[in-house]
């Protein structure tokens, strides 16, 4: 299964990192997303993220040229057609990532692998929606995609071993490490990351410490390089209320209960750095 073309299903901050990660690596990537102007948000977002490579003298710019080159814009999923292996990055619903499943099955040539960036929902229920079970896997990135080393690869219940090799492959040559886990509710990543999160958000609740304070403790006496609630601004606070209310249906367990203050917040619109307003400010003046 070789794969030399890819196409990139979302142009939020996933799916772009990811076109933009694959472009770098050499694959000729379409970038998909519902409209023209979330496709152009998207590619002004990895120019972005290519100028400041170039300031840190970490690419040239006739190397960032050479990486916009290789990304073309898509406004529908006709270019799937083209394509060895698509990766979904949308919203993290089942019902959107279904409808775009049952579109690609129908798109794609037969040997096209359908992958799923899904940070929480089972692969197996995904794949139910394809006649293809065989050919759909999680292909999990961190964010944000250029700085993170992990791809968690989830294996489906048909998901074949070929398929698994050669997304590894490819996650490999996009400079990543790939890590297969089982499909499980929140995988090994978000089962774990989301009881901290949500457990520091009670915290914050229940006036324990700060926002910073509780950060603070988290960065200096863990070592961890970004506190809990300011990663939690940065995934959006919606994308951790969706994943914690999946892994609490998936599970039946109250640890996955989310916290009040995370509803209120989402109920607000203050969804985090992406909002300009979460747990912490970031609007400019």
């Amino acid at each position: 299964m070789e794969i030399k073309t890819i196409m990139v299903v979302g142009a939020g901050q996933m799916g772009s990192g990811i076109a933009q990660m694959a472009a770098k690596s050499g694959y000729s990537v379409y970038l998909n997303d519902i409209s023209r102007e979330l496709v152009d948000k998207g590619l002004a977002g990895i120019s972005a993220s290519l100028d400041r490579m170039v300031k840190k003298e970490k690419i040239s710019k006739d190397e960032k040229a050479g990486v916009l080159d290789r990304i073309q814009s898509a406004v529908t999923l006709d270019s799937a057609a083209q394509c060895d292996l698509i990766v979904e990055a949308a919203v993290e619903k089942m019902e959107v990532k279904a409808e775009i499943f049952k579109k690609l099955d129908q798109t794609t040539p037969a040997k096209a692998i359908l992958a799923s960036n899904t940070s929480s929902l089972p692969i197996t229920a995904i794949a139910a929606h394809t006649g293809r079970p065989e050919k759909v896997i999680g292909m999990h990135f961190m964010n944000p995609v250029p700085v993170m080393n992990l791809v968690e690869i989830i294996n489906g219940l048909a998901t074949t071993p070929e398929v698994t090799e050669a997304v590894c492959k490819t996650a490999e040559a996009m400079g990543k490490t790939p890590v297969e886990c089982r499909d499980v509710p929140g995988f090994v990543s978000n089962r774990v990351l989301m009881v901290m999160l949500n457990e520091a958000l009670w915290e914050l609740y229940e006036g324990v410490a700060t926002a910073e304070g509780i950060d603070q403790i988290m960065k200096l006496g863990m070592n961890h390089p970004m506190g809990p609630l300011a990663l939690a601004d940065l995934i959006g606070l919606d994308t951790v209320l969706a994943i914690l209310q999946i892994l609490q249906e998936g599970y039946g367990d109250p640890k996955y209960r989310p916290c009040p203050l995370l509803k209120s917040y989402v109920n607000a619109g203050w969804l985090g750095k992406k909002s300009g307003k979460g747990i912490y400010n970031y609007y400019r003046s």
